[in-house]
């Protein structure tokens, strides 16, 4: 008897505990998933904090007003018509071989100060170029 009385109370026990288990383990998954999309969610307000802090000085220096429009396949198109290499066309436009490549391949793009040195690009030739590279 007293064995019988022992074994039903494990097995209410148990049934008691298994039922506060599953609970616990649901919270559990619970949480972890809303501890994922709060990560998620401050990355992208860190990224929307970073675009708003970046777009009202990159509207100010991006273009000039209509007077110049950057395109990079058209510089690449103009270093070739010249004949030039990057570090070539680098130093007629007073920044480095590397900035020549990162323009060219759209990874970045040349301040508003540098404009006026690629439009002038545009105007010389072939003598006119290899004539600033050796003076």
């Amino acid at each position: 008897m007293k064995e019988e009385i022992a074994r039903v109370s494990r097995k209410e026990a148990r049934a008691e505990t298994q039922q506060l288990k599953k609970s616990s383990a649901h919270f559990r998954s619970d949480i972890a998933a809303l501890k994922r999309r709060i990560a998620a969610l401050e990355q992208l307000v860190g990224r929307l904090g970073k675009a708003a802090g970046k777009k009202p000085a990159k509207a100010s220096t991006d273009e000039p007003a209509g007077s110049f429009r950057f395109s990079a396949s058209g510089l690449l198109a103009q270093r070739k018509r010249l004949g030039l290499s990057a570090a070539e066309a680098g130093r007629l436009l007073g920044v480095s071989d590397q900035s020549v490549y990162k323009w060219e391949n759209g990874k970045t793009r040349p301040r508003a100060s540098q404009f006026a040195a690629i439009a002038e690009l545009r105007s010389l030739s072939k003598k006119q170029a290899a004539v600033r590279l050796t003076a």
